[in-house]
């Protein structure tokens, strides 16, 4: 079912002339098979259909006959600019009209539109959406353009070199000839699709590297974006779940008979996960649900408290675990030396607290299932789907929508919500549509959290103040154990999430070992935006400052020394201090810190500035410089350092989850804090001008800012504080 077949939107109405043409040119154009292992990857497939003018869903690009440029991006857009990306690839060597490219997401279809950079499955995460469809999509619009000029010589009888292109009209100098995309479109669609293609010199661009308006800022601020909130089908029913209040509890007697009361209310349903209320909306499924009397069986349930986790992570740390990186000999050497600097540091369990909680819209009938959804793991999640149906994949069609947030969390190898989803719509009539909603307190206590995380650290120092032994033990839950992921992601028993930006340390120390500890606890956990970096940079950054402070020495000049063959790490650490005029006088309470760290394969330094009053930690500045590769979108990449930066800052200050014999203590924003708009620092982002190929953006902000503003809070105090979120006193 197209968007077009949905019907009585709940806040918005679905505009019927945003829905492009299928007339005249339609393009299929499929990656084309090139050298670079890492940019082609495995699994690229699918062909180009024999007639260039058959429509294909197989498609990245389609021109309609009023010259409408449509993209069809692959990836979910989700907030951090994905649909602009794609389009600007594609726009830049189309030679498009920018106010004339939309875009819309392609339908799941790992065989056409899979991750390179993930082998045969389609999906948005790892911040890989433009980093893998660097080249192709811009070889799509190359192609396009080139098929363009092929048709425009034909008709005109002129040569393809006297053809020019630019911002969506095709020009023959010599004859005065022009003509727009879609005049040429029917043409253009008879010429073959080109083996290979030419891409721009850079000195070319355009568009890439240019401040260009977002794509879907327009659809969203009129109202016509629609999220799955959104989604309204004839007949539709809408539930909620009753979910057991510890982890590991089962039901084990349900009376419905208030529940079924409750006007609107349908049915009742026992699921694998708990007890579904069904009704004609969701107020009144609510309302139904509120009326539910359940007894839970909780032999089997979790009932640790937060300090008693953490107690078993330090017994943990006593004995060494599995070795996820080791140099030298350390152990030796810190067996020969008597001046150890050791420091312990820990971080909560947190929620990703998408502003859209999960939710879902299916419906099943004879001919498959069909899913409504901001959809980030297409391939992984139509597979659970057909298992549980007994179907095959391809039976199981996915409509990628907008989503309001992700941060990790849409992206579940388990498909949780969805098979909840897809559990009560089989107990319901054939062809029934049903959406399933999670409030923010069910998305609080239902759990995939980010792990709890202890570190203990140890160095020895030389005669010169530098480590010469470093030893890094990491205790926490491995995130990809029992997921597909695991035979690719675990090795040797290391979960590679869980010690990424340990285990590939940069700073340069002659011995070094990093090991880990992957306890086992019945609380599901997932990565969380920059997954296991927002733990690592924090211990890996606050260590090293108290190290340099041990040498009496400069932090920022500490670094430097450390990473003198990291030139990337040092590029945004001398950007990041120079703009922020790092060493100036601060004033009384009030201190800078400094961070640096890669993650994704970009390089981020911070330079916070944080004032101190009643033992409350205001961030007043916070300076970003980043080395992406290629800016595609300036203003996406600031935008995505600012609010990568703002996440990670909640959890720096505020945000925690704590259990409390076995219960989340907290529910919704009022007790599971988030940076409110009065708490954000002023921030200045500093982008480092590059040619290498473009990396990712929405995660490589959030884990440096925890440190640099603990190394900020040190600075004004004198107090190291080792556990998140920060508190003094």
């Amino acid at each position: 079912m197209k968007t077009d077949q949905i019907v009585n939107l709940s806040r918005r109405r679905f505009v019927a002339g945003s829905a492009v043409s299928l007339a005249g040119l339609t393009l299929g154009i499929i990656p084309m098979v090139v050298a670079e292992q890492r940019e082609a990857g495995p699994g690229i497939a699918g062909q180009a259909p024999e007639t260039a003018g058959d429509f294909s869903p197989n498609a990245f690009l389609r021109i309609d006959a009023n010259g409408i440029v449509t993209v069809i991006s692959k990836h979910l857009e989700m907030g951090q600019g994905t649909y602009t990306g794609m389009a600007t690839l594609v726009a830049e060597e189309l030679d498009a009209d920018w106010e004339r490219v939309r875009v819309e997401g392609a339908p799941a279809d790992a065989g056409r539109y899979n991750n390179l950079f993930w082998g045969k499955a389609q999906g948005t995460g790892g911040s890989t959406a433009i980093a893998n469809s660097w080249k192709q999509m811009r070889k799509a619009g190359a192609a396009a353009r080139q098929m363009l000029v092929q048709a425009a010589a034909k008709q005109w009888q002129v040569e393809v070199g006297e053809i020019t292109v630019k911002s969506g009209v095709i020009r023959h100098a010599p004859s005065g000839r022009q003509s727009g995309f879609g005049e040429l479109a029917e043409l253009a669609a008879e010429q073959p699709v080109p083996e290979s293609v030419t891409l721009k010199d850079p000195k070319s661009f355009t568009l890439i590297g240019q401040r260009i308006p977002r794509k879907d800022s327009p659809e969203k601020i009129n109202g016509q974006a629609i999220f799955t909130q959104d989604v309204k089908l004839p007949g539709m029913l809408t539930a909620v779940v009753l979910h057991p209040p510890r982890f590991g509890a089962t039901v084990s007697k349900i009376d419905s008979k208030d529940a079924l009361a409750v006007k609107g209310v349908r049915e009742v349903i026992r699921i694998p996960s708990g007890v579904a209320v069904v009704a004609d909306d969701f107020w009144q499924a609510k309302l139904g649900r509120d009326a539910l009397s359940v007894s839970w069986d909780e032999s089997k349930a979790f009932r640790k408290s937060s300090a008693q986790i953490l107690d078993d992570y330090r017994q943990l740390a006593e004995k060494p675990g599995l070795t996820a990186r080791t140099e030298g000999s350390a152990a030796t050497a810190m067996a020969s030396t008597d001046d150890a600097i050791e420091a312990e540091y820990s971080v909560p369990f947190l929620s990703h607290s998408a502003m859209e909680p999960m939710n879902c819209v299916v419906r099943i009938d004879e001919a498959g299932c069909e899913v409504w959804n901001g959809e980030q793991m297409q391939t992984s999640d139509q597979h659970q789907i057909a298992g549980l149906l007994g179907l095959e994949p391809h039976q199981v069609h996915i409509n990628m929508l907008y989503a309001g947030g992700s941060f990790g969390r849409r992206a579940n190898p388990a498909a949780d919500y969805l098979l909840e989803t897809v559990h009560i719509a089989k107990a319901l009539k054939p062809g029934t549509p049903l959406k399933m909603v999670w409030t923010r307190e069910d998305d609080t206590h239902g759990g995939y959290y980010r792990p709890l995380y202890l570190h203990r650290m140890r160095a020895a120092l030389n005669g010169q103040g530098e480590p010469h032994v470093w030893e890094q033990r990491i205790v926490g839950q491995s995130i990809l154990k029992g997921t597909p992921f695991e035979s690719v992601m675990v090795k040797d028993g290391v979960d590679m999430t869980s010690v990424e930006g340990s285990a590939n340390l940069p700073y340069e120390i002659k011995h070094i070992q990093v090991d880990l500890h992957s306890p086992e606890l019945p609380v599901p956990v997932l990565w969380w935006r920059s997954v296991g970096s927002t733990h690592t940079a924090f211990a890996v950054e606050c260590f090293i400052d108290e190290l340099a402070v041990k040498a009496g020495q400069d932090p920022l000049a500490y670094r430097r020394k450390l990473l003198r063959n990291h030139p990337r790490h040092l590029g945004v650490l001398n950007l990041a201090a120079e703009k922020a005029g790092w060493g100036e006088p601060m004033g009384r309470n009030r201190g800078q810190g400094i961070a640096v760290h890669e993650s994704f394969n970009s390089y981020v330094a911070q330079v916070v500035e944080v004032s101190v009053r009643r033992s409350v930690i205001s961030v007043d500045r916070v300076v970003i410089a980043v080395d992406c590769g290629v800016a595609v979108n300036p203003d996406v990449i600031v935008a995505q350092m600012e609010g990568g930066m703002g996440f990670g800052l909640s959890a720096t200050l505020f945000s925690e989850l704590t259990f409390r014999e076995g219960r989340i203590e907290q529910s919704n924003f009022t007790d599971y804090r988030i940076l409110r708009i009065d708490q954000m620092p002023e921030v200045e982002v500093h982008i480092v001008a590059s040619a290498e190929a473009p990396t990712g953006v929405g995660e490589p902000a959030t884990p440096v800012i925890a440190p640099a503003v603990a190394n900020a809070v040190y600075a004004a105090t004198g107090k190291r504080l080792r556990q998140l979120p920060l508190r003094l006193g």
